[in-house]
């Protein structure tokens, strides 16, 4: 069965400098798939180039059979690519609406329901500066946004970062149920209280480098919190 997304060999960043060193990963349809490690291994720049926020140097990047190694962001987007990204998640200078709406002729917040009811806060300040939200209150607005979107992936950036526990867990059943609907993600986490609860796979980067993977196991916190401290 071909994956839904499939990288090889990719590598890639910053002009002439290297970050992600021949990355392979995969996820097929209904899979959360997380990419871990410590800081400033390459995490976010691996999935900027998979996004096409970042141009490839080698290696190829496929969406459901097709190679979109070449295509700009929004040509990836139109494949079904939706991404959530690190830092600058909002629209600091529009209201909470406008950052829901501004990409929806329509300005309908019907697809935001289910959201809402599990993160009430968003609704009741609509009309709220985007700016003025704590960083984790940005980070569940950015979460909703993508959720909410029509791609069969998602990809999340540190989506639980600055965010208060509970509200994780939330975003852990959101992702649990959008997979059994045959949705797709790919998350960058260090949390490791989300990979345990939403992990179908994992990889874990080092030094720009994949340097170990495991499907979902029994001990999977364990196992990750050993091969953290390399």
């Amino acid at each position: 069965m071909t994956a839904l997304l499939d990288v090889n060999g990719l590598s890639g960043g910053y002009g002439d400098v290297t970050v992600v060193r021949g990355v392979s990963l995969a996820a097929g349809s209904g899979q959360a798939v997380f990419v871990t490690g410590r800081n400033g291994v390459g995490k976010s720049t691996l999935v900027k180039l998979i996004a096409g926020q970042l141009p490839a140097e080698s290696g190829t990047i496929s969406m459901k059979g097709q190679d979109v190694t070449a295509l700009p962001a929004h040509g990836r987007r139109r494949c079904g690519i939706g991404y959530a990204p690190q830092e600058g998640v909002v629209f600091d200078g529009l209201s909470i609406f406008e950052n829901l709406t501004l990409h929806r002729p329509d300005r309908d917040l019907t697809r935001y329901r289910e959201l809402f009811g599990q993160f009430p806060r968003i609704e009741e300040r609509l009309q709220q500066t985007a700016g003025t939200l704590s960083g984790g209150e940005k980070k569940i607005l950015s979460f909703c946004r993508a959720l909410a979107e029509d791609t069969p992936l998602v990809i999340l950036d540190e989506p639980s970062e600055g965010v208060q526990p509970e509200n994780i867990d939330r975003m852990a059943q959101f992702i649990l149920e959008a997979k059994a609907a045959g949705r797709s993600f790919l998350i960058v986490e260090q949390n490791l209280t989300l990979v345990e609860e939403a992990a179908d796979h994992v990889y874990l980067l080092d030094h720009g480098e994949c340097v170990f993977e495991t499907a979902r196991t029994d001990n999977l916190r364990e196992t990750l919190s050993e091969r953290l401290q390399i």
